[in-house]
């Protein structure tokens, strides 16, 4: 349900502001109407520097050198202190891979004198460097020019030549000749080496003040928070006087009566109205918080408009276990709810993700289907708990498909039935006849088909009462849908209405057929994987088979599964932010409750 909001305006003198929105912080309950931008250059310092020291200590946190001791560090500024030793760590990683890639080519060349060769080309010998396999190596070719192996190794010869001759050639390509000794570069990866190992440590050093980093964060941002809500004041009375305006839940009043008693500010409350823009707050029960998250991803209800999590709560479980459709991919959700509360970034969505793996084992038992497997076949399952399983078929159709077909038709009428109630609490009765129209036409048309296919009522009855329900319905609908309008205006206005709601009521029940079709190819997806294990076990003679078929069907279900469970997140959603929310009249807020708070950064 949305809480009621009371608003609450104060006056203030000139210099008070940072002391009340201080006073405002410790209680912890007012949304002050604020910018949510950085509204001037001070603003923007305090933003940036929060998110320096938000980068800097992910970064810090995903730095592990069990090998290095930490040392010590003293930062003033620790971001600034943390990007400059990121920069250092590249820079030295890029200089340690070139010089060991130049050890690699220097090493086999051995110790040498550069100045020797430098000495040679002064007298007129040209020196050559060459490196080939042993393949392609002749003694011969010493005869040609005068020729020294300097290193043999695994396939590779290298070898240089010398010669009086500068324009002398030679039967294979000539290669780059070594930048120095390889001692050299030994020194310089020893050098980068213990470079690397000082930064880590002090990487390794800083990361131990993440905690301090965090509250310097969580203090800026309390800075920023006030600075903001300073800035969405109004100023009146030629900058001497200081008006705000702040909303708090009603359960709050007496509390927040007596603190504002105590202020030396002037102030005055009233109910909270629609035109007041207030900001919304979703209150419920521990059920339904868990699906408050998907409430949040398409908006929050305006004020005077209705809560949609409930009915989200319960749709949105029934049609994912729907398109899961599968007892064993049920307890497979269960278990991973389970394990995600062992994991601190998920631990929130640990609940949600137990109760949907609880629905699609409820649901995945009464369509009796376990890892793609019918469970109607297994003969030690008991005849009467397989009476309460769904029936294949239902009138001749699949008992699937009518299901999901029936479960939309009641999503849609409770749709239709919430927004004639929260229609008529908003315009009155006298403007709202015929959207009571729709929904006895067809809510009551609904109901009445579904009792006489039951049985209970027989056909004669059920013709007259389906002719009285269109009576009254086409009543509402076409002359009586305003009685402050004119009649034949009314029945314009019906028409056009009529073929609105027909041709768009059609498609959104065949819309819920995508229920039947996700659970249908999920099943049909995992029967595939199940028949390819089979084969793949044959008798079941061989270790070979049996581990064929544990992989197949091992790896064969996890992909099924998730590709079920991403099929039965986004359509069920769809179901809900189109089919329920079109057909309900909801409408949202462009405002979330967000009270001026202390940032609680001590978890």
């Amino acid at each position: 349900m949305i809480e009621k909001m009371t608003r609450y305006n104060f006056i203030l003198l000139g210099g008070e502001e940072e002391k009340f929105l201080a006073d405002l912080q410790e209680l912890g309950v007012v949304d002050i109407t604020r910018s949510f931008k950085p509204v001037d250059d001070a603003s923007n310092q305090l933003l940036v520097k929060a998110e320096n020291l938000k980068t800097a200590a992910a970064f810090l946190g995903s730095q592990d050198f069990p090998e290095v001791t930490p040392l010590p560090v003293s930062a003033e500024d620790p971001a600034a202190e943390t990007f400059l030793l990121q920069r250092r760590l590249q820079d030295v990683r890029f200089k340690l891979e070139a010089a060991r890639k130049e050890y690699s080519l220097r090493k086999p060349w051995g110790n040498f004198n550069q100045a020797d060769f430098n000495e040679l080309d002064q007298l007129g010998f040209k020196t050559r460097w060459y490196c080939v396999s042993k393949k392609v190596f002749s003694e011969d070719w010493a005869q040609l020019v005068p020729l020294k192996v300097i290193h043999e190794e695994d396939n590779n010869i290298w070898f240089v030549t010398i010669s009086d001759d500068p324009d002398y050639s030679f039967p294979v390509q000539e290669i780059a000749a070594p930048g120095g000794d390889f001692t050299l570069s030994e020194e310089q990866i020893q050098q980068y080496e213990e470079e690397l190992v000082e930064i880590k440590g002090h990487i390794l050093g800083l990361k131990e003040q993440i905690p301090d980093i965090e509250n310097q964060t969580a203090r800026i941002l309390n800075d920023l928070d006030m600075y903001l809500a300073g800035k969405g004041s109004e100023s009146a009375v030629e900058g001497y006087v200081t008006l705000f305006e702040g909303f708090a839940p009603v359960e709050e009043d007496q509390r927040l009566t007596e603190a504002f008693d105590a202020m030396d500010v002037l102030w005055y409350k009233a109910e909270a109205k629609l035109e007041d823009n207030p900001p919304i707050k979703l209150k419920g029960n521990k059920f339904t918080r868990l699906f408050s998250v998907l409430t949040d991803m398409y908006g929050r209800p305006q004020y005077n408009g209705f809560d949609p999590t409930p009915f989200i709560a319960v749709f949105f479980l029934l049609f994912f276990a729907f398109c899961m459709g599968d007892a064993g991919y049920g307890l497979v959700l269960i278990l991973v709810g389970l394990l995600l509360k062992k994991v601190k970034s998920f631990a929130s969505l640990a609940p949600l993700v137990v109760v949907l793996g609880i629905g699609t084992t409820v649901i995945g038992l009464i369509f009796h289907t376990f890892f793609s497997m019918d469970m109607l076949t297994w003969s030690w399952i008991p005849d009467g708990v397989k009476k309460c399983m769904l029936p294949s078929k239902i009138a001749g159709y699949d008992g699937t498909m009518v299901l999901a077909l029936v479960v939309g038709i009641v999503h849609l009428c409770v749709a239709l039935v919430v927004k004639a109630i929260y229609a008529t609490k908003h315009e009155g009765f006298a403007k709202t006849v015929g959207t009571w129209g729709w929904t006895l036409l067809i809510v009551g048309g609904s109901i009445v088909g579904g009792i006489a296919l039951a049985g209970v009522l027989d056909k004669a009855v059920t013709k007259w009462v389906l002719i009285g329900l269109g009576i009254l319905s086409a009543l509402a609908i076409f002359p009586l849908n305003n009685l402050k309008r004119n009649p034949l205006v009314n029945t314009g206005l019906g028409l056009w209405d009529t073929y609105q709601t027909v041709t768009g009521l059609l498609g959104d029940v065949l819309s819920y057929l995508r229920l039947y079709a996700l659970g249908l190819a999920g099943a049909m997806l995992g029967f595939a994987f199940n028949s390819i294990g089979q084969m793949a076990l044959g008798d079941g003679g061989s270790v070979g088979g049996w581990i064929g078929f544990i992989l197949i069907v091992v790896i064969g279900h996890t992909l099924n599964l998730a590709m079920c469970a991403l099929g039965a997140f986004v359509h069920p959603l769809r179901l809900n932010f189109l089919e329920f929310f079109k057909n309900s009249g909801y409408e949202t807020s462009p405002r979330n409750y967000t009270p001026l708070q202390k940032t609680n950064n001590n978890q």
